[in-house]
Order: C-alpha cells, then sequence, then structure tokens
C-alpha cells in the first residue's frame, strides 16, 4: 500500500490503485494513479516485499527507492519451506504430515522446534525460521533427539533389552514412520538385527547420524509461499527515530520494504505497525 499525507487532508492509495509514477516537487511529491494525480508533501511507502504475490505484493517499493537513488540490497524469500528434489523427496512424500521436534541448523544459526514433512520437501515452525539463514547450495543439519543422548540410550537398551532391534528402541522416541525410513538411510545392514549383535562402534556411527541428519534441499518454495522478503532498502537512508529518508525531504519507508525481518511469532506484523505508527506521527 502507498500512503500520501496530502496538506490537510490525507489520501490512502489501496493495493487495488494502480499507481504509475511518482514525481519530486519543489512542494513534496506528485503521484499519478489510475485515480488521477495526487499531490502531496510527505510519501510513506507501506509496499511491503515480493512474499505471496497473490496478496497483491509487488516490486513497487524498490522501483521507487532506486529512483530516488536509494540502496536496495538483494532480496530473498525468508520464512519459506524447503523443496527437495532427490530421493529425500519420496521420503517426505511417504512421511507427508509427519511432524517431529528437532533442532535444525546452519553454519551461522540453530533453531529448536517442529519440522513437518509435506509432498514437496520441509516445512514447520523450525525450517521456516532456518530458511531466512541458509544459502542456495547449502545443507542444513536435522538433530533428531534434542533431549535424547542417541548413543548412550542405545548402549544402555543393548544391555537391558539385548534382543530388541534399533527401530524397536528408538520409536518410544521418534515417529514410527520416521524410524521406519531412518533404518533404510542408517542401518540398513542391521535392521533384522538385535541390538547384542551390533557392535558398540556401530551404534555409535547410526546415533551421530541420528543427531547430525545432513540434508540439501534443492531450493524453497519461494516468494509463492515466503511469509517475509529478506533484505530491501537499506536502513542506512533513515532516521530510526522518524522513519524518514535523510537523502529525500518528505519521503518515508515503514515495513517490509525495508531491510529489517523477524522470527516467527508476530515480529514481523508488529515492525509493520510500529514503523508506520512512528511515521504517522512525523508526517
Amino acid at each position: 500500500m502507498l500512503l500520501a499525507e496530502c496538506e490537510r487532508v490525507g489520501v490512502s492509495l489501496r493495493t487495488h490503485t494502480q499507481i504509475d509514477r511518482v514525481k519530486q516537487t519543489d512542494h513534496g511529491f506528485q503521484v499519478s494513479t489510475s485515480q488521477g494525480l495526487v499531490s502531496c508533501q510527505s510519501l510513506v511507502v507501506a509496499t511491503g516485499g515480493l512474499s505471496i504475490p497473490t496478496l497483491g505484493s509487488s516490486g513497487f517499493g524498490y522501483e521507487l527507492a532506486s529512483q530516488f537513488g536509494l540502496t536496495v540490497l538483494p532480496r530473498a524469500p525468508g520464512l519459506v519451506p524447503f523443496l527437495f528434489t532427490d530421493q529425500l523427496k519420496g521420503l517426505c512424500e511417504r512421511l507427508s504430515g509427519t511432524s517431529v521436534d528437532v533442532v535444525v541448523s546452519v553454519p551461522r544459526q540453530s533453531f529448536r522446534g517442529h519440522v513437518l514433512m509435506t509432498h514437496r520437501g520441509l516445512s514447520g515452525p523450525a525450517a521456516l525460521q532456518i530458511s531466512s539463514y541458509w544459502t542456495p547450495g547449502e545443507s542444513i543439519t536435522l538433530d533428531l533427539g534434542p533431549e535424547v543422548d542417541f548413543r548412550a540410550q542405545l548402549l544402555a537398551d543393548k544391555q537391558a533389552h539385548p534382543k530388541a532391534l534399533v527401530r524397536t528402541r528408538l520409536a518410544a522416541h521418534l515417529p514410527k514412520s520416521l524410524v521406519a525410513e531412518l533404518e533404510g538411510l542408517f542401518w540398513p545392514a542391521e535392521a533384522a538385527h538385535p541390538l547384542a549383535e551390533i557392535p558398540n562402534a556401530r551404534i555409535e556411527q547410526i546415533s551421530k547420524q541420528l543427531h547430525h541428519w545432513s540434508l540439501r534441499p534443492a531450493g524453497t518454495e519461494g516468494y509463492r509461499t515466503a511469509e517475509v522478503t529478506l533484505r530491501g532498502i537499506s536502513t542506512a537512508h533513515f532516521a530510526s527515530k522518524t522513519m524518514a529518508c535523510e537523502s529525500v525531504p518528505g519521503l518515508f519507508c515503514v515495513g517490509e520494504v525495508l531491510d529489517v525481518t523477524g522470527h516467527l511469532g508476530g515480529y514481523n506484523f508488529q515492525w509493520a505497525w510500529s514503523s508506520g505508527y512512528v511515521a504517522g506521527c512525523h508526517v
């Protein structure tokens, strides 16, 4: 949404209004729209990012920033599900709807929470969170036992339940459907062997894989389902206490169009509302 604060009268240009051009004048701005020409002293850009285009998002705010010589940082979808195209896609399809509590990591960040297997890949709160720190081509790591030491547990089970199978003991901590898939990935040769017959060194290897399951996404679902757009107009151009552009008098930018991205939990909404309120107090 582009908001124009006119002299004496506030004019709100909604998303269904076609905005053709914004021109800076000696007295502020002229906004050429499908509803006519609007003149204003102050212009508040609240166009959002590129996420979920079906709701009306576009790159207009970035085009406007470039027009006024403002730095626009490279954008990417954030808080977005991952896609897989290799054998993991089939695994995710078979496990679609399965949720598991994990710690998901990339080299720069980790999050604890649930991930959800989908027919396309990996979603859920923890997956969405880490997507904002993920770089294309990079692997993500899942710790499937954030509160369980699988090595210690399986070695203890080997003593207490020597005839039990690995999958039987792990089913106490993970969904059975997931354990069945992991068996084919991590310990297929020992699938039918009781714990008593599996060397301790092999149990340690299996445990390490459970705590460090490395997955390489083919990509993400992109802006179509991303909850936010990462990066945007550089905040270096704006005063944090007013949201006013320091190089273009009368210009304000708020919300997602700026290089500000929060975690899940309403923080991005709060940023949009708070920055809009601050700008509204100073136009």
